[in-house]
């Protein structure tokens, strides 16, 4: 007789797709479950998988279609695939965690935690002692990048844009038919002509990107929150390509899951990154903080009418409801005040974000990267430029203000 895996499902009146007939798989219904072979039927809600099937997918009505200003999109939540599908998703496979990094630590632990296989590749040195103190275990579970491609069939290339670049011919060989490369950054492929990454044609590519940091995403997760991630199929060759995506999405923590493409998330990330994000509004915060001690504002009160304000009582009620939110909750002068600048504002910046855009779509903001950050002294560089502003009067400001924040504020 047949031996099969049941799984409860939460959803009624779904069918379990598979790549194969209804008479190998068995339907599934509420209440009731028929098998073809003539198993018998039970009283529950049930999928039933032979043991020696192919894989389900699971895509066809795990999507849900979410109005985002009018436009739809396809949105995937934890809901729609839990955590257990995902496992289910993802059996018997081995997630290689490739760079320990800024994202590594975080969905390499979030993964383990959520129950997945997970072994981390790592090159000698301080990254590599912090993978050790985090729990991984040196030839257990811990490994060199070249020996953990070879042991993983999900191989998650969480290095650094730069170092991607680098140790890519010693990666490619491990890569072999019917493995799944993964990446959380759309650069190196889409950018393949600079960056020399090509993926074998023989591979799933696929790619989940988390909007936020590594470490965010790992306090989040230990909070039992999560953070919203992108994702994308490049390649699919097995045909569970999205199965893999999403698996891997809900096993690392995504509070939710938006479509995108490889390039579409490229393009926007390093767009976001160097605009709004974080090159947009230092600028900003320069500006008015040296504009308001050049007419004779003291430093606490120009730091705390351009920033401490904004990220201690603003920012949290755009996040909690909207702009309009945050405004209604200031006084009418300052309504007034926003509501008139905000379009002089948007003029001024609108004609800067689309020469950064057309930089970064066309692939010159990229190679300025990969110039820059391939050089043998550019973490030298790179720490020197962060002295700077870490010593500015401007942040240097900010230490002080944060010290006299209430405790526990």
């Amino acid at each position: 007789m047949l031996s099969f895996l049941l799984l409860i499902e939460e959803k009624k009146q779904k069918k379990i797709k598979a790549s194969g007939t209804p008479a190998e798989f068995g339907w599934v219904l509420d209440g009731v479950f028929d098998d073809a072979e003539g198993a018998g039927r039970t009283q529950a809600h049930i999928s039933v998988f032979y043991k020696h099937s192919p894989k389900p997918n699971y895509i066809d009505n795990d999507m849900a279609k979410m109005n985002f200003g009018g436009v739809e999109e396809n949105v995937v939540t934890r809901e729609e695939f839990p955590v257990v599908k995902a496992l289910e998703a993802l059996k018997g496979e081995t997630i290689a965690v490739l760079g320990y990094g800024v994202q590594g630590p975080g969905q390499a632990c979030n993964l383990r935690d959520n129950g997945f296989h997970v072994i981390v590749g790592q090159r000698p040195g301080k990254t590599y002692e912090k993978a050790v103190a985090d729990g991984w275990v040196p030839g257990e579970t811990l490994f060199s990048l070249e020996e953990a491609a070879e042991r993983g069939t999900v191989i998650c290339m969480l290095l650094s844009d730069a170092a991607q670049i680098q140790c890519w011919p010693q990666i490619k060989p491990h890569l072999t038919a019917g493995k799944t490369l993964y990446f959380s950054h759309g650069f190196a492929i889409t950018w393949s002509d600079r960056t020399g990454i090509v993926p074998p044609k023989d591979i799933d590519v696929i790619l989940v990107a988390p909007k936020g940091s590594g470490t965010s995403l790992r306090t989040l997760f230990v909070e039992g929150r999560g953070i919203n991630s992108s994702y994308a199929v490049y390649q699919d060759v097995s045909g569970r390509a999205l199965d893999k995506t999403l698996a891997i999405g809900i096993g690392i923590g995504s509070g939710y899951l938006f479509e995108t493409t490889v390039e579409r998330e490229a393009v926007s990330d390093l767009t976001g990154e160097r605009g709004s994000l974080m090159g947009a509004i230092q600028g900003l915060f320069a500006a008015q903080y040296e504009v308001l001690r050049e007419h004779g504002h003291t430093p606490s009160e120009a730091f705390n009418e351009t920033v401490e304000e904004l990220t201690q009582s603003l920012m949290p009620l755009v996040a909690q409801r909207g702009m309009d939110w945050m405004y209604a909750n200031c006084s009418t002068t300052a309504q007034r005040g926003a509501l008139d600048w905000m379009g002089p504002f948007h003029d001024a910046v609108k004609p800067v974000v689309e020469k950064l855009y057309d930089e970064v779509k066309t692939g010159r903001e990229a190679q300025r990267s990969i110039d820059s950050n391939s050089k043998p002294d550019y973490r030298v560089k790179l720490e020197a430029e962060l002295k700077a502003l870490r010593e500015s009067e401007l942040w240097q400001t900010a230490v002080t203000v944060r010290g006299l924040r209430p405790e526990g504020v």
